[in-house]
């Protein structure tokens, strides 16, 4: 999954009414720009099936599911002439408001989240998701695509498949975490086009990929059913990397925020769509799809390096402000998406959007682009584009290497606290007491007693 970056949408301004376009980097990820209220709130825009009194109806929801609405209007529909939309920004401070967005849903012939309010009674600290469950509370705001398409995307004027991923979409909307990710039964079509992206890469592998994606790849294929006759399913991988490194997956409609994004990852989640690029550009998507997740992204999740990175780039997120959740995302990119890494002398690559892009995974390690070293606070900087292949790539040493580099800057990122991953409870602790610095002591002490006994015991068998 790609978070998007450097692009401006539309933002509605409640205070005026006027369209403004602001980097939503800059804004967190938020489309409302946020005031002196400290109220956190979500914005939904929907358009109605045509019946008398269905306004009333729709207000009704959220009535009987006792939620406060803070803003409601009304403007005439781009997408069917003569409709109207309304845009309401609801307190979700009470009530269901997970309820009332599911039965306003079927109810609306359009619907779409289109913001959250990251205050939480603070200036200071944006909400952040405190245990894995609170991923469910943003995992369907998605920021572009699902099943809306821009008029260039190659699947735009294609009924069947806008249906289709509108289907695929309603799964990643309606899943919630501890459930079963919902099998996908894909069609020939489909996997036709997975097959030629699959068979094409795979030749590539051997000479270009690090040796991690290697050496991983073999056992996808092993336990999770990677052929070119076939589209793994999302839980029987997620399933695989539970086992090797406590990363899951969880499906998702489309682009996230980066501040959302990265939430995820710092509690070893991965959002992935399910949905795969139209057939008749097997090898070209402006998105992330299935090929793009699966080739890319899947293998170096199962290695134990590569994720402990991953998950301190999520960790790093927590509350961050939003210029460092800029940088966050732009080392993400250089990295997870676009990185480089320096393997017995030469160089290979580990991102993503190189190991499934036949064309850029050639060109990255030829002599045409330029080639950093990777560290955090210039790479945070670097401007870069996201419709062609990059004109500068950043090199890690190691896996390990990188993740020490991006913890030496996390420890500059202004925030009043540090935070730590209970893996037992899956959730993340604010750390911000003496007491708290007492108990991490004494789980050191005790990792150190383990460590210095397995010493011991090796010394005398190896005597």
């Amino acid at each position: 999954m790609e978070i998007l970056n450097n692009k401006s949408i539309p933002v509605v301004n409640y205070a005026s009414g006027t369209p403004e376009d602001i980097p939503i980097l800059m804004q967190g990820g938020n489309y409302i720009r946020e005031g002196k209220d400290s109220h956190k709130s979500t914005a939904i825009i929907f358009s109605l099936k045509e019946e008398v009194g269905a306004l009333a109806k729709a207000l009704k929801i959220f009535d009987d599911d006792k939620v406060n609405l803070l803003h409601i209007e009304s403007r005439s529909s781009k997408r069917a002439t003569g409709d109207y939309e309304f845009i309401v920004e609801c307190d979700t401070h009470e009530g269901n408001i997970t309820g009332a967005m599911e039965r306003l849903r079927e109810a609306s012939s359009y619907f779409k989240i289109i913001s959250r309010n990251y205050k939480d009674n603070s200036d200071v600290t944006p909400w952040f998701p405190r245990k894995i469950r609170d991923l469910d509370k943003f995992a369907n705001q998605i920021l572009s695509y699902g099943s809306e398409l821009d008029s260039d995307h190659p699947g735009f004027t294609d009924p069947v498949y806008r249906k289709r991923r509108a289907q695929l979409a309603d799964i990643a909307f309606h899943y919630k975490h501890g459930t079963l990710i919902p099998t996908i039964d894909y069609t020939p079509q489909e996997t036709e086009t997975w097959g030629k992206v699959f068979t094409q890469l795979v030749d590539l592998y051997p000479t270009h990929a690090c040796k991690e994606h290697n050496h991983i790849f073999p056992l996808l294929i092993e336990n999770c059913g990677y052929r070119a006759d076939n589209i793994p399913q999302l839980q029987d991988i997620s399933d695989f990397l539970k086992d090797n490194t406590g990363f899951s997956l969880r499906p998702v409609a489309g682009l996230l925020s980066s501040r959302d994004f990265l939430a995820g990852l710092a509690f070893r989640v991965f959002h992935s769509t399910q949905y795969i690029r139209h057939h008749t550009c097997p090898f070209y998507t402006p998105e992330p799809d299935v090929c793009h997740e699966l080739l890319g992204h899947v293998p170096l999740f199962a290695d134990p390096e590569f994720a402990a990175f991953s998950q301190e780039i999520g960790l790093a997120s927590l509350g961050a402000p939003d210029d460092d959740i800029k940088k966050l995302a732009t080392c993400y990119w250089f990295t997870v998406e676009f990185g480089l890494c320096r393997q017995e002398g030469e160089i290979k690559a580990f991102g993503a959007g190189l190991l499934s892009s036949y064309g850029e995974l050639q060109y990255c390690l030829s002599d045409k682009p330029e080639v950093r070293p990777f560290d955090p606070q210039k790479t945070g900087i670097q401007d870069y584009p996201i419709t062609e292949y990059q004109p500068v790539y950043f090199v890690a040493e190691s896996f390990a290497d990188a993740k020490h580099r991006l913890m030496q800057y996390a420890e500059t990122i202004p925030r009043p606290f540090s935070v730590r991953y209970n893996a037992y409870t899956g959730s993340v602790e604010i750390i911000d007491s003496k007491k708290q610095l007492d108990n991490i002591i004494q789980d050191i002490k005790l990792d150190l007693n383990i460590l210095q006994s397995s010493m011991l015991k090796i010394a005398v068998m190896d005597s």
